[in-house]
């Protein structure tokens, strides 16, 4: 465990609030900024540290700032301007952003930062909301070696798995490349849930041998009951997962790789929207295989 230090976290969402209450846990000081004011007073009461009404006054002689939000605006937003986190961060400070946002706008945080006499990494997260709340989320970070090595120990209050990958943007490609596995995933896992209950088998003592072999997933071990049960008010919002595949698409486009499959996942996940899934979890996608 870290020596504590003083921190601050700017947006307290469905991961945002526990990873900050995983610093206050493990010994760090910590400051918290949200949009909302309320959820950063809950936060306060919760966990105790202080929250402070804009990112400038909550990052101030904070030795590490940790940001989760919901996009590239978002991110902006909060980092920059006059009153934004980079404008009160100290040099020598660190800035960490968890958010799953566009390789582009971690180089660009990174030059920034630069001009700023702080450091930065990109460090998107997997997991979900259970992974933020257990402690155990895994971190795809891109940035310097030497930013990883004084920010890991800090990170670790609410990682299993904390890895640099490379240089800046180098974390939100890896988001990529595991938001594109789930999405394929996901619709193959639904199709399979589908076609065993159209062929009359007990699903789950199907799950219960399969999950033991090949196709045995993270998808497979935690959503098969709700699949089956027909439940998705849970988990990763399907409106997340269409701004992640966006997000891949894009940069997909940039770089001349094919993402086909990808690329109707989310056209799938547009007909969830329609039937007003916007916030189920991206299991739903074996919504759409019943029958209207």
């Amino acid at each position: 465990m870290s020596e504590g230090r003083k921190t601050a976290f700017l947006g307290l969402g469905v991961m945002g609030y526990p990873m900050a209450g995983h610093l206050a846990a493990a010994g760090h000081s910590v400051t918290v900024y949200n949009r909302t004011q309320a959820k950063a007073d809950r936060w306060v009461t919760q966990h105790g540290g202080t929250s402070v009404p804009s990112p400038r006054g909550a990052v101030a002689d904070a030795d590490f700032v940790f940001a989760c939000l919901g996009n590239d605006d978002d991110v902006r937003s909060v980092v920059h301007g006059e009153n934004g986190g980079l404008a009160g961060m100290k040099s020598g400070a660190i800035l960490v952003d968890h958010t799953t946002a566009s390789a582009g706008l971690a180089r660009e945080l990174e030059e920034a930062a630069k001009e700023k006499g702080v450091g930065f990494l990109d460090a998107p997260v997997s997991g979900g909301q259970a992974g933020a709340e257990n402690g155990a989320l895994t971190v795809m970070v891109g940035g310097s070696q030497s930013i990883f090595d004084a920010a890991k120990p800090v990170i670790d209050a609410y990682a299993k798995a904390c890895v640099l990958l490379g240089p800046a943007g180098s974390g939100q490609l890896a988001k990529m490349v595991n938001q594109i596995c789930i999405a394929g995933l996901v619709q193959g896992l639904s199709e399979a849930m589908n076609f065993g209950i159209k062929a009359g088998l007990d699903m789950p003592k199907v799950v219960g041998v399969i999950s033991k072999g090949a196709a045995q997933s993270w998808q497979m071990e935690n959503r098969w009951e709700t699949m089956l049960a027909g439940q998705f008010e849970h988990g990763f919002a399907v409106d997340w997962m269409r701004k992640d595949l966006g997000i891949c698409l894009e940069e997909a486009q940039r770089t001349g790789a094919r993402l086909p499959v990808a690329a109707l996942v989310d056209q799938f996940y547009a007909h969830v929207q329609a039937r007003g899934g916007n916030r189920w979890d991206t299991s739903s996608l074996m919504q759409l295989l019943a029958k209207d």
